[in-house]
């Protein structure tokens, strides 16, 4: 039986680019990704050069941490979860000083934000 789909070319070297980027983007070092992927970071610079590939274990660990899709770091495809990632980071930064804020900071805190959305809504 013959499959009617035709199986592209993967460009490593884009790959690696596509890695990169989103590492980057992260602000992670290659020696960061790597301790979460278990690997060496000269593994990962010869994956970002697209002088090797990996397994689908470790392309999916890459999705993970990296949060895009397979379809992005295989072929480009842009259904990134980009804007999730930063959005979550701009919470997390949001959020990290409160942590120290005492229960009556934080309900002063909770009416200024409230009060801060609802004049945005109104523009």
């Amino acid at each position: 039986m013959k499959c009617d789909y035709e199986l592209k070319h993967l460009d490593y070297i884009e790959m690696g680019r596509r890695i990169r980027k989103q590492r980057e983007f992260l602000n992670l070092t290659r020696e960061e990704l790597a301790g979460q992927l278990e690997v060496s970071s000269k593994f990962i610079a010869d994956i970002e050069y697209g002088e090797k590939g990996v397994s689908i274990k470790k392309l999916y660990l890459l999705t993970q941490v990296l949060d895009v899709s397979a379809d992005y770091i295989l072929a480009g495809e842009e259904n990134v979860l980009v804007e999730g990632t930063e959005k979550r980071r701009i919470k997390e930064n949001i959020l990290e000083p409160l942590k120290q804020c005492n229960v009556q900071q934080l309900r002063c805190l909770e009416q200024i934000v409230r009060f801060y959305v609802e004049a945005l809504k109104e523009k």
